[in-house]
Formats: C-alpha cells, structure tokens, sequence
C-alpha cells in the first residue's frame, strides 16, 4: 500500500493518466473522470473511517457476453468481455479482526474473521459474498486480517453486466494483493467467487461472469472439462470502426424466477432423454434424430427449442472467435446476427409467455433492425426476458443511433462501452 497523501497528489497531477487510460481504454484527453472517480471513493472511505497512513486502489469490471446465450450452464462455449464500467474501491488494514466494507448507497457489511461459517440468514446478501471469498482465501492458508473498504459501483445493476460478480472478484483481488502476494491466478479467484455467490449467497451461477470479470479482456471459454479451457482473444472492435452499444430496454424484472430457471431446467431434461446431465454430453446427430422421441417423452416442443438452439449457439461462440482471429468482421457480425435470431425463435427469452403484451426487448431489437439494417450487429444479452441488448455500432452511426434509440426508451438507456482489457486490478503507484 502506498501513502495515501502521495496517491491522492498522483491521481490529481496526472501520474496514474497511463495507467487509468489502458484500464479503461480510454483517450488521455478524457482520463480526467476516471483520476477523479478514485479520488471520490478515497474521500468516501476517509468521510467513513478517517485518513489512514497508507491506502491501496482497487477494481473489478462488469462483462458482457459477446458469444454462447445460456451455453454456459451446459458446460457449452462461450464468448464474453470485461467492460470499461467497474467496481472500484479504497482500502486500507484497521489492525482488527474485522472486514468493514461500506459500498456506496447501502448499509456497511462487517465480517468477523473469528466467524466466517455460512448463514441462511444472510443469503441473497453483499455479506455473504465478502464471508465466502475470505473463507477460501484463510483455507488456502493465508493469513487474513481486518481491513476496511469503501467501494463505488458503476456497473449497471440489472443490465447483465453482472454487478455480482465484480464485487466477488473485486473482494478476491483485495485478498490477493493485501495478504497473498498477488500469487492467486485470475481463474482461481473467478472459482472462489463462483463458490462464495453458489454457496454462501445462495444463487445458482456458472462460471463465465466471474472468469471473464477475473481475467478480462475478450475469452473464449469452453467449459466442457472440469477446468475450463481459456483463451484471450484480440479484439480491437474500435480500430475496425465500431461501438459497443448496451441497450436498457426499460422492462420489469419482477416475477420472472420461473422464466430464468426454466430455461437450464428444460435443457436439463433433454440431456436426461439420453441418460446425462447435461447437453454438452449428448452428440448433436443424436438429438436431431431422437427430436420425434424427445417430444413424446417429455410433452414439451419448448425444451426440444431450447436444446437446438444450446448445441447451434455454443458452436457458434467457438466460430465468433474465430472469426475475430481471422479478422473477418461480416462474418463475426453475421454470426452475432445469427445467435440474436436463434435466442428469439428457439430459446425464446426475448419476452415472459406469462404477459406477451410488455415486449419492451422485441421493441428494442425492432429499433436496432430498423436504425442498422445490414450494418453491425445485434442480439439479446444475458439471460433475457426483460433485460439488454448488446448492439455493435459503426462509430459513424453512433450518435444517431443513440439519440433515435433514446427517443422510444428514454435517456440515458443506450450506454456506450469499450472491452476493458484487464480483470480485476491494483493500481499500482
């Protein structure tokens, strides 16, 4: 950790401006917001707990996922990024026994190191996610102590970027800087996040938000084996003259459980069709020929859909990266296409069966279809039903496209993002 005065001095006089423009891949003309972002949730956490002699910088970014729309959860492939938009956060030890992290807007979370067994009680909870994270860490036998944090998010809740897993791997990168030497690997903190938000929060999750918020840049994950298989891929998307665009269509979370779980569940069922647990041990020639069988048996053409569209679309993600190797954009743009088409006709979480009427996201696929014609790209992003869609933009289009797309969804409901290319990070002085 570095003395705080000199930090705060350093990020106003313009030390840290290389470092925070290859962070968030930004112009050094433009670094002036990102400077002062630290030196807010540095003030933040001095407001809360006073000036400490030393104080460390920490972040983790959201993702987006390019390629593989719920291919993941099958041990399928996947394509995804870490964004420019993060969970950043000023730490500092307190000399005790005790984990304090105050996050912007909510409650402080305080962890003793004394008890760090899970608790039903505090599933669905930050808490639980800060307990799970340490309990590896202390397991891995490093030699945890009290410390405390104040943190500051701009990763767009309910977007699919994945504000979860940002906080996980941010609370794994604090671990691994302030007590392990920086010896755990990205994808070992992406596994122990993944543990802390199965196990202590409670929630079901792959294992793609962590791994592609962990390591960053653009991935290619298989996740056939135990141990999945990771690439980086080079993916200069504004050197070839586009945006990434995340369209906010506006539509109600609430009461769409069912809809999210019934998608792995219905795969699931396929896969135990032909005695496995999941479709990425079922031969793709198999399925096709048993599809008379398969609706028989289970009285449900949806789950046969969903099932096609697994095998297509995690061979798909494998062909987008590709595509971005060979440096063929139309084919990578056609192939983006192709899965935003597979998701509506066959996995069909564009809109809730339950209310046909709200299809806020079919209205913004509508306006992407219209506004770009054969130009880019477009698709549903994430787990759908009421969420996002991710649109790759010609930076010629771009102020149109935002400004016609704003009309019909309102302000503020097209962001513009770059591919952030690091993980979870330290700044370092």
């Amino acid at each position: 950790m570095n003395s705080t005065e000199l930090i705060r001095n350093n990020l106003k006089n313009g030390v840290y401006d290389e470092q925070l423009a290859y962070i968030y891949s930004s112009d050094k003309n433009n670094i002036k917001k990102y400077a002062d972002r630290y030196i807010e949730v540095m003030d933040g956490f001095e407001e809360l707990f006073g000036k400490p002699e030393k104080t460390a910088l920490f972040s983790a970014p959201g993702r987006t996922e390019i390629g593989g729309n719920h291919t993941d959860h099958q041990h399928g492939c996947v394509l995804a990024a870490s964004v420019n938009l993060d969970v950043i956060a000023a730490v500092a030890l307190n000399g005790t026994d005790k984990i304090r992290i105050k996050s912007k807007g909510y409650d402080m979370d305080t962890v003793d190191l004394n008890d760090l067994e899970i608790n039903d009680a505090q599933y669905d909870k930050a808490i639980s996610l800060i307990k799970g994270v340490t309990k590896k860490f202390v397991e891995m036998g490093y030699d945890v102590k009290g410390f405390d944090a104040y943190t500051i998010s701009n990763v767009l809740k309910g977007s699919g970027l994945s504000s979860s897993a940002a906080f996980e791997v941010l609370i794994g990168t604090i671990l691994n800087g302030l007590f392990a030497n920086n010896e755990v690997s990205a994808v070992d903190i992406a596994k122990i996040s993944q543990y802390a938000e199965n196990v202590y929060f409670g929630k079901p999750s792959g294992l793609m938000d962590q791994i592609a918020s962990s390591v960053g840049a653009v991935v290619s994950i298989d996740f056939g084996n135990d141990e999945p298989i990771i690439k980086k891929v080079d993916f200069d998307l504004t050197g070839k003259g586009y945006a990434l665009c995340i369209i906010d269509s506006g539509a109600d979370h609430a009461d769409l459980t069912y809809e999210y779980a019934a998608v792995p569940a219905e795969m699931k069922a396929v896969a135990e069709y032909f005695g496995k647990s999941c479709l990425r041990e079922v031969d793709k020639s198999e399925f096709i020929k048993n599809i008379k069988n398969i609706r028989e048996k289970l009285n449900n053409d949806r789950a046969v859909l969903r099932a096609y569209h697994y095998f297509n679309d995690s061979d798909r993600a494998v062909a987008e990266a590709e595509a971005i190797k060979n440096d063929d954009f139309d084919e990578f743009f056609r192939l983006v296409k192709e899965s935003g088409r597979s998701s509506f006709m066959y996995l069909q979480n564009i809109y809730s069966n339950g209310n046909p009427k709200a299809q806020a996201m079919s209205v913004a696929l509508a306006m992407c279809d219209e506004l770009l014609g054969d130009k880019g790209a477009y698709r549903v992003h994430g787990g759908g039903f009421a969420g996002t869609v991710q649109a790759f933009v010609p930076l010629k289009m771009l102020d149109s496209f935002k400004d016609r797309i704003e009309t019909v969804l309102g302000d503020e409901m097209c962001h513009v993002l770059s591919i952030r290319p690091v993980g979870g990070y330290e700044l370092k002085s």
